[in-house]
């Protein structure tokens, strides 16, 4: 009998371990640090909206621009990101999502662009047709780096969409910074530009790029906060950008223990 019970209690505790390391592991699948973020980029009406807006209010401002635009004046120009901001990549952070990857993945990204899955967000197209109608210049500028056809993956991009694009120089792509200050400055220096539009602060001026001073950003942004809905329109992006870098120090994390409790702690208020 005794020989039985073992047998018993030992099977017992195997079912036990296994029925734990299964719930260890789905609870592990779903406690993604991007669930909540990409969930509500794939279905809040909240977030489509926000660009719809976004877009209506880029397009007063053109509109008043135009108004007082007088013969002689620079030519009137409009300033973009692209990723995350015309367009929207939510088959890319879906893929991550059922790999169970919890920070942005390079290597995935990389591959991901070619495949021209990017789809134009709310309002961008109309936005952009209204501007190429009225004789406004759209300048793109972009920072990615995937390798040598970088830009030819770029103009893929813009090309599927179907997004006006004059000729080249009103395609800026950044491969080895993500600081468009530079050619900014030198677009205004022949345009007035109506207005900036991207997902981060940093797609406006590169003061904003503040590493591991979450306070000392947000400090900088008050300095500008008669911009925003003015000169510089920012559309939402919860899943990455350069207020990463803000908590962590750079804007693509590790995937690591350490930075899982920052995160963590960043969320409670408490950095």
């Amino acid at each position: 009998m005794s020989i039985l019970k073992n047998t018993l209690k030992i099977a017992s505790l195997s079912s036990v371990l296994s029925v734990s390391a299964l719930m260890a592991t789905e609870r592990a699948e779903v406690e993604s640090p991007l669930l909540y973020s990409v969930a509500w980029k794939q279905t809040a009406a909240e977030y489509q909206a926000l660009y719809y807006q976004g877009f209506n209010v880029a397009k007063m401002h053109v509109e008043l621009a135009l108004a007082k635009h007088k013969k002689g004046d620079k030519p009137l120009a409009i300033v973009s990101d692209f990723d995350d901001t015309l367009v929207q990549p939510l088959a890319y952070w879906g893929k991550l999502v059922e790999q169970n990857i919890d920070f942005f993945d390079d290597p995935i990204w990389d591959a991901w662009i070619p495949k021209n899955g990017m789809i134009a967000s709310p309002g961008a197209k109309d936005f952009l047709a209204f501007c190429e109608e009225n004789g406004v210049e759209i300048f793109y500028i972009t920072s990615r780096d995937q390798g040598e056809k970088t830009v030819e993956y770029a103009l893929g991009n813009i090309r599927h969409l179907g997004f006006p694009l004059k000729d080249a120089s009103h395609l800026t792509v950044l491969r080895d910074t993500s600081n468009k200050e530079t050619r900014q400055n030198e677009i205004m220096k022949d345009y007035e530009v109506a207005v900036f539009l991207g997902d981060s602060l940093n797609d406006f001026r590169r003061k904003y790029y503040v590493k591991g001073d979450v306070a000392g950003r947000q400090a900088k942004m008050e300095e500008d906060k008669a911009l925003f809905g003015k000169k510089y329109v920012l559309f939402p992006n919860p899943t990455d950008g350069h207020w990463l870098a803000g908590i962590f120090g750079q804007s693509e994390p590790e995937d690591n223990p350490a930075n899982r409790k920052l995160l963590k702690k960043a969320a409670a208020g408490k950095l």
